[in-house]
């Protein structure tokens, strides 16, 4: 085993539009905080998987690019925007279990505010 040095992601609404912009994925709670607030949320929220490719940008930090075999996790917590420049801050840790049959699983941590934001949020590599 071996822990891997965190990654540290700044994400503002910024990102958020672009982000939406490239997917297709323009659901308001995305980028209007009234919108957000009236079906029970904290905020503006990041999708889903701009946080997963954050994820994937760590993942591939660690290892190099192309060693990406599987990536996975449950979205257990919304990672809540705010407006202004200073955005929140996404970070990601891993710890690298030993490897098998030229692969390994990184088994990962992704906090936002101190808080983990996404369950059993896993890696397979090859190594």
């Amino acid at each position: 085993m071996s822990t891997l040095e965190p990654r540290t992601f700044t994400v503002t609404r910024a990102d958020l539009v672009a982000y939406a912009n490239a997917s297709g994925d323009q659901n308001p709670i995305h980028q209007d905080e009234d919108v957000a607030k009236s079906v029970g949320l904290p905020g503006v929220i990041a999708h889903g998987m701009f946080t997963m490719a954050l994820v994937a940008r760590a993942v591939e930090s660690w290892t190099g690019p192309g060693r990406v075999v599987e990536l996975g996790c449950k979205f257990t917590k919304p990672v809540v925007v705010p407006a202004g420049d200073a955005g929140t801050e996404v970070t990601v840790a891993g710890t690298m279990g030993d490897p098998s049959d030229g692969v390994a699983t990184i088994a990962l941590e992704v906090t936002c505010g101190g808080e983990k934001v996404l369950g059993a949020p896993r890696a397979v590599v090859r190594v």
